[in-house]
């Protein structure tokens, strides 16, 4: 019996259909290429390009210690990735599945809806966003309309946002391999246009630009504390910006054929591209200083700005695929996962994502009006900081607990004598050790006393969530034989 094979007729339909079900080695085709275009596409959604940008601007710092401090983020980040993604290649497991070692095959479905509700969120605010690139090309063809709003939202970008929504659903009704398709092209297309864009800026601005980076670079601007401190915001904050997706990793590296071709997708698609982007991020936004007056931190406004036709066709249409495409990976497939594990045998894995995509509706539909004034630096640390101590806790319990070995046949079985069992399908001890990282992690989010530790949120949730869980689990450690 190899890891990923299961005797179907001793498991608990509470527990199993088969979407969650361990996926086999000869099943799985996604390579390197793949891994590296579900990062290129994160950060290259118009969402990660205004992060990335507003830091080069928000934290007063020298202009070389940001890109620094995000391309630390992104090492960082492949360390986190590698850890969370090794259990789900070995047995072909989605992160709901997983989670049952450390949390319980009952248990697993708190970090689960909390991580669905995390990425029901971000599937909301970035459907938003790709529907700014849609309004943009209609009022670049058609106009903008009369200019009556509602919701912060014209017709026309009302109008945007519900195609933009129906779009995903046919894409994510089509199978993970369509998906697969759709991030392939679209990755390396964004790149193709942001070269482009950021060779007319430059084009455009001229001998002005290089005083301009200058300026940026000087590091005069406001800033309250020191360059350490914001350096280290700057971090915490990219890594908060991954977070949802390095805990459910695993969710993606089921897919893929071995180890080594996750960890080479890792590099190519975290330090190495988020590097680069940031550069033609810093370009672009100098360049903009030179002709608008403006640092102009949305793409969207910076192709309405240049005022070419051409390039806001093709631009618009980019923006609005890689927007789309790390949507569907990393804020659709998640929870569609999470919530077929709630009720596996009444809903499946389309049904999850149908359900997602109904209640991020609302999300998108409201964030110009309420959500984003909560700013993002913010609203991003906060979503990070609630799942953040689950990190900690499934890596201590895969790595130094289990050590590296699970029973496949126990995470889908409620026998009271099974591995995972612990108290009624609950590890109390997982509990306790969440709770009292989370309390923490988040009052570095929400509690002003504790404001110097903003940014930090994820990174101290993490590795409180590991350490409190290791404090409480190591005395119980019992080893548990692999199957196969």
């Amino acid at each position: 019996m190899h890891d990923s094979d299961l005797d179907i007729h001793n498991i608990d339909p509470s527990l199993y259909n088969e979407d969650l079900a361990p996926l086999k080695p000869q099943d799985r085709n996604w390579g390197a290429f793949e891994i590296f275009n579900v990062w290129s596409n994160d950060i290259q959604s118009l969402f990660g390009y205004t992060l990335a940008a507003s830091l080069f601007l928000s934290y007063g710092l020298n202009g070389w210690a940001v890109m620094a401090a995000i391309i630390l983020a992104g090492v960082i980040v492949m360390f986190l990735v590698n850890l969370t993604g090794k259990p789900s290649v070995k047995y072909g497991i989605p992160f709901p599945v997983m989670v049952r070692a450390s949390m319980g095959v009952r248990g697993a479905n708190l970090p689960a809806m909390l991580r669905a509700i995390v990425g029901i969120f971000w599937y909301g605010v970035q459907t938003y966003f790709a529907s700014t690139a849609v309004t943009l090309l209609i009022t670049a063809l058609f106009g903008g309309g009369d200019g009556t709003t509602f919701l912060g939202l014209s017709g026309v970008a009302w109008l945007s946002f519900v195609i933009v929504w129906v779009f995903q659903i046919a894409i994510f009704w089509q199978g993970i391999e369509r998906i697969k398709h759709f991030l392939n092209w679209a990755g390396p297309l964004v790149y193709a246009v942001m070269l482009v864009l950021m060779g007319v800026v430059w084009w455009q601005a001229g001998s002005e630009l290089i005083p301009a980076i200058g300026t940026i670079f000087s590091g005069d601007g406001e800033r309250s504390g020191s360059a350490i401190a914001a350096f280290m915001a700057i971090v915490g904050t990219m890594v908060a910006y991954f977070a949802a997706v390095v805990i459910n990793f695993g969710d993606f590296t089921r897919f893929v054929k071995t180890e080594r071709q996750m960890k080479l997708g890792n590099l190519l698609g975290l330090p190495l591209n988020v590097a680069f982007f940031s550069f033609i991020a810093l370009i672009i936004t100098a360049g903009t200083l030179v002709l608008f007056g403006d640092a102009l931190t949305n793409p969207s406004d910076i192709v309405e700005r240049v005022d070419s036709l051409p390039l806001t066709i093709i631009a618009a249409l980019t923006f609005f695929a890689a927007t789309v495409g790390i949507n569907l990976v990393a804020n659709f497939i998640p929870p569609a996962y999470d919530l077929a594990n709630l009720f596996p045998s009444r809903i499946s894995f389309k049904m999850g994502g149908l359900i997602t995509a109904v209640i991020a509706f609302f999300v998108g539909a409201l964030w110009i009006s309420v959500i984003s004034q909560i700013g993002v630096p913010g609203f991003v640390n906060a979503l990070g900081a609630v799942v953040a101590p689950f990190y900690g806790i499934i890596v201590v319990d895969y790595y130094l607990i289990k050590r590296q070995h699970l029973d496949m046949q126990d995470l889908f079985s409620s026998d009271p004598a099974g591995a995972y069992y612990y108290v009624n399908g609950w590890n109390t001890r997982a509990l306790i050790a969440f709770g009292c990282a989370a309390v923490f992690s988040l009052s570095t989010v929400l509690v002003p006393a504790l404001a110097s530790l903003g940014g930090y949120g994820w990174l101290l949730g993490a590795g409180l969530g590991g350490l409190f869980y290791y404090g409480l689990m190591h005395r119980q450690r019992t080893p548990v034989t692999a199957v196969g």
